[in-house]
């Protein structure tokens, strides 16, 4: 192995741990029930259809920062590990052209930082929608899953519908193409770093945003629910044949929605 080679070698793993490391205490935060009040053990059910399970007794009374927090380490734990073949191959890019190893690393963490405000963004709306919902009755303000059949098939049916349209396809592309990302957007120094992190982090959401919505069918903080879809989403992203993936997706989704009127 020459000397290069162990050089990016190291930095791999570097990086790797890295995001291991951020997307394991982000799982913690979680598990710790995220400042809801209760474990998300007890959040927790493995079920189709919750709006047909009672909604527990009594309510949450979190702020909207609480809530925007919790929302924003839940993307932080399910979209970061999607995001590592991007930020491998941007630190790769940095050595291979000479910047330092402490310099790669910084520029590293401004490209996360910046992926991560772009899902700040999205947490703020969803954490807004969440606290609206909550007095309505259509989500269980103890459960925080959806309490209506009506609502859980609507939510349902949008996100197969989205997963066949153009735009979620346009970002999804960028998604699945690192190279080509960093090509066409490259910017230099930690600002370009940062807005470069925010722009992939807007594709990112542009694909992702109506599957994130799934969590107010199933439950805001039901860990199976999280969990499925931070797999779908690293499907979708990653693997081969991953838009096909989502395209079977879709149709699920879409059949799950009749199903949720029918029971």
């Amino acid at each position: 192995m020459s000397g290069l080679e162990s050089v990016l070698q190291r930095e791999r793993v570097i990086t790797a741990f890295g995001v291991v490391a951020v997307v394991a205490l982000s799982w913690w935060y979680l598990w710790t029930g995220a400042g809801m009040g209760m474990s998300a053990l007890d959040m927790t059910t493995l079920t189709l259809f919750p709006h047909r399970l009672p909604g527990g007794i009594g309510g949450m009374d979190a702020s909207l920062p609480t809530v925007t927090l919790m929302w924003w380490v839940m993307m932080t734990a399910m979209m970061t590990p999607s995001a590592a073949p991007l930020i491998l191959l941007y630190r790769r890019v940095l050595r291979h052209h000479g910047t330092t190893e402490a310099r790669s690393a910084i520029l590293s963490v401004c490209l996360l930082a910046g992926y991560l405000t772009a899902w700040l963004a999205f947490s703020l709306g969803a954490a807004s929608l969440q606290v609206a919902l909550q007095p309505t009755g259509l989500i269980s303000e103890m459960m925080l899953w959806s309490k209506s059949a009506v609502l859980s098939a609507t939510v349902l049916a949008a996100a197969g519908a989205y997963q066949f349209s153009a735009l979620k396809h346009a970002c999804l592309a960028q998604c699945r193409s690192p190279v080509g990302f960093l090509t066409a957007h490259w910017r230099p120094g930690a600002a370009g770093s940062f807005v470069l992190g925010t722009r992939h982090g807007a594709y990112c959401v542009g694909c992702c945003w109506v599957l994130m919505a799934l969590l107010f069918v199933g439950g805001i903080m039901n860990l199976v629910w999280i969990a499925a879809l931070s797999v779908i989403v690293f499907v979708e992203k990653i693997l081969p044949r991953g838009e096909q993936a989502g395209r079977v997706l879709g149709v699920v989704l879409i059949a799950w929605a009749g199903a949720t009127l029918l029971v």
